[in-house]
């Protein structure tokens, strides 16, 4: 993965449990916090390491800390020049999954090396729908339940969500719906 996904994880510790608990992070994953080059290319395992040392550290589950880099990711990603990107993908969660691919396919001319996950989107209706997520990295459904929570956050939008986790033949699916605003009165 690129040093932009470990500098979002970095950040996400950083914020929420402080420096001392990312240095503490560090050490548990083996990796000497040198500081991540958002454009380099790392090791995945280097990721995961992290992952499993705040799961270890923090005392939290991987699923839980997943979902909560996706949801972190939106807004970090959109404050290191990405939400231009992110705005032309649609101004509701159906749209953004609708072009979400495209999306990935700008991000890479900028890094060649990235190898993104594929989206599918199947719908019963505007309301109601199926994402297909397809990756080549195992285990980050919950992320991807982070990253729907987020963006449908960033676009005003009320959402739930249902994680149907895949296995080595069968790809993930999302159910998604989309919660109408309810009016308030005055």
């Amino acid at each position: 993965m690129y040093g932009l996904v470990n500098r979002g994880i970095e950040q996400l510790v950083r914020s929420r449990f402080g420096d001392a608990v990312w240095d503490e992070v560090c050490r548990a994953a083996g990796f000497e916090d040198d500081g991540f080059i958002a454009m380099e290319s790392y090791d995945d395992s280097i990721t995961y390491a992290l992952v499993g040392a705040i799961s270890e550290t923090c005392d939290l589950d991987v699923a839980t800390i997943l979902e909560e880099f996706g949801e972190h990711w939106v807004v970090y990603t959109a404050q290191e020049g990405f939400g231009d990107l992110i705005a032309m993908c649609g101004n509701d969660v159906r749209s953004f999954l609708l072009n979400v691919n495209m999306l990935h396919e700008q991000v890479q001319s900028g890094f060649p090396a990235l190898t993104p996950p594929h989206f599918e989107l199947e719908e019963s209706d505007p309301d109601h729908f199926t994402l297909v997520y397809r990756s080549e990295r195992a285990g980050l459904g919950p992320m991807v339940v982070g990253l729907l929570r987020g963006i449908a956050r960033t676009l005003g939008e009320t959402i739930e969500i249902e994680h149907l986790p895949g296995d080595e033949t069968t790809p993930d699916r999302f159910t998604i719906v989309r919660v109408p605003s309810s009016e308030t009165t005055p």
